[in-house]
């Protein structure tokens, strides 16, 4: 019988998108899955979902931390004694997020 493990999930506020892409590609050894143009970036490896988000006034700042996890029944979010955001949510749920933010996006 085979586990899927969580995989651990950071999300980053960037104000330089092409120059972040590159960076972080290059850091993780492969290209984003899946990038909204000026907005948004995603990786996803083995052990890995990592995201940027454009978003000048917050850049290189930490958006969220958490999980993605097969065994998520829905999206879940909390915060920390730290006050940073943990999400747990499963492939889909996340597919389900970045299609509200950017329709047709998340299945390109």
């Amino acid at each position: 019988m085979t586990v899927s493990l969580p995989k651990f999930h950071i999300a980053l506020s960037v104000d330089r998108l092409d120059a972040s892409i590159r960076e972080y590609s290059q850091r993780l050894g492969c290209d984003p899955c899946l990038v909204v143009p000026n907005e948004y970036a995603l990786w996803r490896t083995e052990t890995l979902n990592f995201s940027i988000r454009c978003d000048g006034e917050k850049s290189g700042t930490l958006r969220h931390l958490g999980w993605e996890d097969d065994s998520a029944q829905q999206f879940d979010r909390e915060t920390d004694v730290n006050g940073i955001d943990w999400e747990r949510f499963a492939f889909g749920h996340q597919e389900q997020e970045i299609d509200s933010i950017w329709p047709g996006q998340a299945r390109r």
